[in-house]
């Protein structure tokens, strides 16, 4: 059966303790109904009904999706038709102010995450959940699916001298949960006074995939344009820690990866050699049109995943990178910070969530 979103029936779902409730909502372009219909224009459209739209707020890369790299940001604006402001929490600042939540009953959030700790939706969440409790503001988290399922779960749990704006609360990197779960979590052991209301999906189950739900992807991010791309970055994510191009400024950005003085025979051979589950890496070249090496030509491998379930992307990605050490031990080099807003911090360690030498053994 076909998931359906609480954004699709929020008449029915709205908490009438909160009907009459001057709203905030935290939104990006992947915040649609099944229909595709945005959030902002469907709260637009229940307006007086259910509640009174006084806001609205947006995280990294921007309410309209209109930042492409990590650490772009950007500022607060008026919406041009309601003439209500946009805040920017990925700019000045990370979680809401005081100033921002004034007026405000409520703070709904509606954000399609993608299942992995380094995704910084789940924080700015984290950080309004914060800013909620203290400035006595309600929360409402309107669940989606995890898109990678929420059964499997894969990678070290965060250690908290490790946090950073990849990784605020003690998670596993992949983490299995969706966003209402995790809303759950935070509140049940970091913010026990925040009033939080999940409104539900209906027919969902763990298992599933996001192509599996019956609903559109929308990229959540600009470097998300596929559950192919969801399915790969827990693992090849650790590539920003390094000088190793992820992939962003080619069409298949985390499948795709490499770098100039990478041999992509030799390596694709080694990699293969390792017989990691339920993946295959295929010789590559490509040439970035920005980020890492843009317009330089990168030898590398592209990521095929021949079974879903089986595939382990945290494990692959470590495997990735102790390959490329030991090939190019005099090219390789760890990413140096600053890296989202860590500026002493090792890049790689803030998402291991831990010392890089107990994995990489340094």
């Amino acid at each position: 059966m076909r998931v359906e979103l609480p954004l699709d029936h929020l008449g029915e779902l709205w908490p009438k303790k909160l009907r009459g409730a001057r709203i905030g909502a935290l939104l990006h372009p992947a915040s649609v109904s099944s229909r595709l219909e945005h959030a902002s224009r469907i709260l637009e459209r229940q307006e007086g009904d259910l509640f009174r739209l006084a806001a609205f707020f947006g995280p990294q890369h921007g309410f309209l999706g209109q930042t492409q790299d990590n650490m772009v940001e950007w500022t607060s604006y008026e919406h041009p038709r309601l003439r209500i402001p946009v805040y920017s929490l990925y700019g000045e600042h990370r979680d809401p102010t005081a100033e921002m939540l004034q007026g405000l009953d409520v703070l709904l959030v509606d954000l399609q995450d993608i299942g992995a700790r380094y995704y910084t939706f789940i924080w700015t969440m984290y950080l309004c959940m914060r800013a909620c409790e203290q400035n006595g503001v309600a929360v409402v988290v309107l669940d989606r699916p995890n898109p990678i399922n929420g059964v499997t779960t894969e990678g070290p749990v965060l250690d908290l001298v490790y946090k950073s704006f990849v990784g605020l609360h003690s998670i596993p990197v992949r983490h299995g949960k969706t966003i209402g779960e995790l809303a759950q979590q935070f509140r049940d052991e970091a913010f026990p006074k925040c009033r939080l209301w999940i409104l539900p999906m209906k027919n969902w189950n763990r298992q599933i995939w996001f192509d599996q739900t019956g609903l559109p992807w929308v990229m959540p991010s600009p470097n998300m344009p596929t559950l192919d791309t969801t399915t790969v970055y827990p693992g090849m994510c650790l590539l920003e820690g390094t000088n190793i191009s992820e992939g962003r400024g080619t069409t298949r950005p985390f499948e795709i990866f490499g770098a100039p003085f990478i041999d992509a025979e030799r390596l694709c051979s080694e990699l293969n050699a390792l017989r990691l589950p339920s993946v295959f890496f295929r010789e590559n070249y490509s040439q970035p049109t920005f980020h890492k090496f843009a317009g330089e030509l990168c030898g590398g491998a592209q990521i095929h995943v021949t079974d879903r379930n089986a595939f382990r992307p945290f494990q692959t990605g470590i495997e990735v990178i102790r390959c490329i050490r030991k090939l190019y031990p005099g090219q390789f080099a760890w990413k140096q910070p600053p890296y989202e807003y860590e500026y002493e911090k090792m890049p790689i360690e803030i998402l291991l969530g831990g010392p890089v030498n107990e994995t990489f053994n340094d």
